[in-house]
């Protein structure tokens, strides 16, 4: 293989590519980048098993060839010659790359055995505006589980019903759930998708225009430009958010976004290193008393509010507050509670397509 391309061009590709590589595995060619040098392109691929992404940039290719080489070697290397225009070229176990009047060598690995990675999937579809598809990833993503011992919990559900799409991500203490129109679907689905998937596709879309999500056989397909991203779904039967989430209320709160966010993130500063990370709100007439304690000290804000109800004491994970309300988009948000001990939920005062349910933490006072 031997081929000629811009510096800055090579690094950009190699920036989107190498998130796909493996980064604790024992196949070394999942930790590679896979460089395919055909016509007048140079095509990168690379997969860790579940996700694989892939871009092909222009390219002079003077010997058409294919090799794979160290991902994150590969990365940083590339990225200190954005200014300069490369020479690759790859004979057996290693390859040169030619820059200004100098040239490095790496050791390099045969593409004969790199994963074969389908892009025919296009079965079932369905397309959305993409800033409603960043919007409705945005919203929920951050609330799927991080561990393997419900594999499912790790991805966002999505129901694709007529004309609108409902996300849902839990991960066995937090809930949430966004709704969005779609312009376009192939027929109703519903697909369970990483959510290391979904954070590559929110960072590769435009923030206008529309997008189209292809779907065949536990597969999930998004093209944009020249760069293609497939991975698999998860199988299985999702959790029926209808069974958590709550009908009613004994207790209603709205509140300025701003003024309970700020609270929250004071109250949250001094439990930061404590297991559960715990803040409480005392609810009664016309306000919410923030409040932590901890062996650095304590914080104790009233905030004004507009409250309906009875009053109560609910205690809580300052991480899982402050994400939700943060992520709530208008200037007054709406808190709705039962008990101290039951979930309670939060959502905007007057777009109620995002919902956030949270678990709260039992204390003495509220056990």
């Amino acid at each position: 293989m031997k081929v000629i391309c811009e510096g800055i061009n090579l690094s950009e590709a190699i920036l989107k590519v190498v998130k796909a590589c493996a980064t604790r595995t024992t196949v070394p060619l999942l930790e590679c980048i896979k460089l395919t040098a055909k016509n007048d392109s140079l095509t990168l691929l690379a997969t860790d098993g579940e996700i694989s992404i892939q871009k092909a940039i222009k390219a002079e290719v003077l010997e058409e060839g294919d090799i794979c080489v160290p991902g994150k070697y590969f990365n940083d290397f590339i990225k200190k010659l954005e200014n300069a225009q490369i020479t690759l070229i790859a004979d057996g176990g290693r390859m040169e790359i030619k820059y200004d009047d100098s040239q490095t060598s790496m050791q390099v690995l045969s593409a004969e055995d790199f994963p074969k990675v389908s892009t025919d999937i296009n079965e079932n579809s369905f397309k959305m505006k993409s800033e409603d598809l960043k919007r409705v990833i945005s919203s929920t993503s951050f609330c799927c589980a991080a561990d393997d011992s419900r594999p499912n919990l790790k991805g966002c559900q999505f129901i694709i019903e007529e004309k609108s799409v409902c996300v849902t991500a839990l991960d066995g203490f937090r809930l949430a759930t966004c709704t969005a129109p779609i312009i376009s679907s192939t027929g109703d689905m519903e697909i369970i998708c990483p959510a290391r998937t979904l954070n590559e596709i929110e960072k590769m879309i435009p923030s206008e225009g529309e997008t189209e999500i292809f779907i065949q056989k536990g597969m999930i397909l998004v093209s944009v430009d020249d760069t293609v991203l497939t991975s698999r779904l998860y199988g299985g039967d999702f959790i029926k958010k209808e069974n958590i989430i709550p009908k009613a209320f004994s207790t209603t709160v709205i509140v300025d976004k701003a003024a309970l966010l700020s609270s929250i993130q004071r109250a949250a500063i001094l439990v930061r290193s404590d297991k559960n990370n715990l803040i409480i709100f005392d609810i009664s007439s016309g306000m919410i008393e923030v409040s932590s304690n901890s062996d650095i000290g304590n914080v104790q804000e009233p905030v004004k509010a507009q409250t309906e109800g009875k009053d109560i004491r609910i205690a809580m994970n300052s991480k899982f507050i402050e994400d939700a309300v943060s992520s709530l988009e208008e200037d007054e948000v709406v808190l709705s509670f039962n008990s101290g001990i039951q979930p309670f939920i939060c959502n905007n005062k007057e777009n109620k397509d995002i919902l956030y349910l949270i678990l709260p933490v039992r204390t003495a006072n509220n056990a």
